[in-house]
């Protein structure tokens, strides 16, 4: 990955070079580790970072909860044999002997943890991170609330009866303030009494709750940025108890470099909507071009939130301010969703997805009734069309889910595509960043990785998301390029004869109004010319 270590980036000087503190690998030295939310996108980032750049951490636990009928150790297998661990394998074959996997659950009280586990935890874990969350925006208000606010306040009751416990971190969202024009580093006031809102759930069942959500939202899109700032505000509530700090992520997307460039495992935000538009399925999005584009690679994002919890840590215990971090690009690398399209059609021309059902051609739009005319014509019609060809050969239908899949998705997202959102991180870029010793710049590194080298980094994005998301080999690469180059040509073909069609039939209709704009005599002649024509 090409990026540039330009001095004017690095905000330092030598008097604040390694300014308090032991460095953050040698505070974690010795240490016990809490992470929830491991198994998630982010969470397991952070896990592979801790395990390799604070080797020397005492144990790493992680609470795990069954899924879909997979036990615990079962998911825990799975996550170690991810490509994302095996630089950290071929370095030290033993680096997983140090995570310890606890069956829980955070929606639980004692996040659900054993009795013997508890004991375990609460006597030497001195560090957590709570990663977390219900991130399903489609989710009922009954169930993202139990996610993501009696979660938090279970975890942080738990955290209260840490003997050891130094710092907290809390991972919030940088859209969980909506109505705000800047969004700035501080806890706001919630939208809805976070204790309320749990009496509330305890109260209703879960379609009661979901009736009255659309009055409780105001300015929220939906349930899961309306939770998160609720439990913001509960978590600041525990600040006289707990030294903690709360951290909030912007879009996050695919590794920049650390340990593996590109390496993504989900396909939630951009990612999966550029599947989408690389199978074909996705014709026509609802996107400003010259907005910002808020996003922010997991690897610099996690970075982040370590460094910070390191800071945190170093600070007076009884400090009940609760520092907070925007985890966003700003105005340090600025790119818009009109440079990402041109970039991402580039680079799926260089890494075509397997199965694409069309040639890959989907463009943003601003206009509401133009964007559903387009989804009309070229995404509901042939899904209806390939579901019909596939129950007269017998196989299993799926292009009208997938397509009802993608108009929720792209609902929820045009909330965020529409609008230009703006964040002040000078707390991590102005304040943390310089008290980062030279060897944590650049093994934590955030300020200086930039300027970014937009188009290498989506090349690998995308690379990525086609590898480790769609699990498509490397070395179908080129038949899919050979295949792309044949459905370009029939879909510039199918284009062709469409507008075509589209002006014969318009000349079709107007033809009676054109012959009375010409002369009597050539309008005479035209008639005679068209019956003699048609006989």
């Amino acid at each position: 990955m090409a990026s540039t270590n330009n001095n004017n980036y690095y905000i330092e000087s030598d008097r604040d070079s390694g300014a308090g503190g032991p460095g953050i690998p040698a505070w974690f030295a010795g240490r016990h580790v809490l992470v929830t939310g491991a198994t998630g996108f982010m969470g397991k980032v952070l896990v592979e970072k801790l395990l390799r750049s604070c080797g020397d951490l005492e144990r790493l636990y992680i609470v795990v909860r069954q899924k879909k009928g997979r036990a615990v150790q079962e998911r825990v297998d799975d996550m170690r044999k991810l490509p994302l661990f095996e630089p950290l394998l071929k370095r030290n074959p033993k680096a997983l002997e140090k995570l310890h996997a606890l069956e829980g659950d955070t929606t639980q009280v004692a996040m659900g943890l054993r009795e013997e586990d508890q004991r375990l935890v609460q006597e030497n874990v001195s560090v957590v991170f709570h990663l977390a969350a219900g991130l399903d925006w489609r989710a009922s208000l009954h169930r993202a609330t139990t996610e993501n606010v009696v979660g938090t306040k279970n975890v942080l009751d738990f955290c209260k009866g840490m003997k050891k416990l130094e710092v907290l971190e809390y991972t919030s969202t940088a859209f969980c303030q909506c109505g705000e024009e800047v969004v700035e580093e501080r806890v706001y006031e919630p939208p809805f009494d976070p204790h309320r809102l749990m009496a509330l759930c305890d109260m209703f069942d879960e379609r009661t709750m979901e009736s009255i959500a659309p009055m409780m939202y105001g300015k929220h899109p939906n349930c899961y940025t309306y939770t998160k700032a609720v439990a913001e505000a509960l978590a600041a509530e525990y600040a006289d108890d707990i030294p903690m700090l709360i951290v909030r992520p912007s879009i996050v997307v695919p590794t920049l470099r650390d340990p593996i460039p590109g390496w993504v495992d989900t396909l939630n935000g951009p990612m999966g909507v550029m599947a989408a538009a690389g199978k074909g399925v996705l014709r026509s999005m609802m996107c400003r071009a010259e907005n910002l584009a808020e996003v922010f690679p997991a690897d610099i994002c996690i970075n982040a939130i370590i460094a910070a919890t390191y800071k945190r840590a170093l600070q007076p215990r009884d400090q009940r301010e609760v520092i907070v971090y925007n985890a966003c690009a700003g105005d340090l690398e600025e790119t818009t969703w009109g440079e990402v399209l041109a970039l991402g059609r580039k680079m799926v021309g260089v890494y075509p997805l397997e199965w694409t059902v069309w040639f890959p051609d989907g463009s943003i739009r601003t206009n509401y009734w133009e964007h559903m005319l387009i989804v009309f014509l070229f995404q509901t019609i042939p899904a209806y069309v390939i579901d019909f060809l596939l129950m007269l050969i017998g196989q299993e239908r799926f292009m009208v889910r997938v397509q009802a899949k993608i108009k929720s998705g792209h609902d929820l997202l045009m909330f965020f595509t529409m609008r230009q959102w703006k964040f002040n991180n000078r707390n991590g870029r102005d304040t943390l960043w310089p008290t980062l010793n030279a060897k944590d710049r650049e093994t934590f590194f955030m300020n200086n990785v930039l300027p970014v080298d937009k188009e290498k980094y989506l090349e690998r994005a995308i690379f990525g998301t086609r590898t480790y998301c769609l699990k498509e080999s490397p070395g179908t690469i080129k038949y899919c390029r050979r295949r792309l180059r044949v459905q370009q040509v029939v879909h510039n073909l199918c284009v062709a004869l469409f507008y075509m069609g589209l002006v014969y039939a318009a000349l079709q209709m107007a033809s009676p109004y054109l012959l009375q704009l010409l002369p009597a005599t050539l309008r005479e002649r035209t008639v005679l010319m068209a019956a003699t024509y048609s006989s």
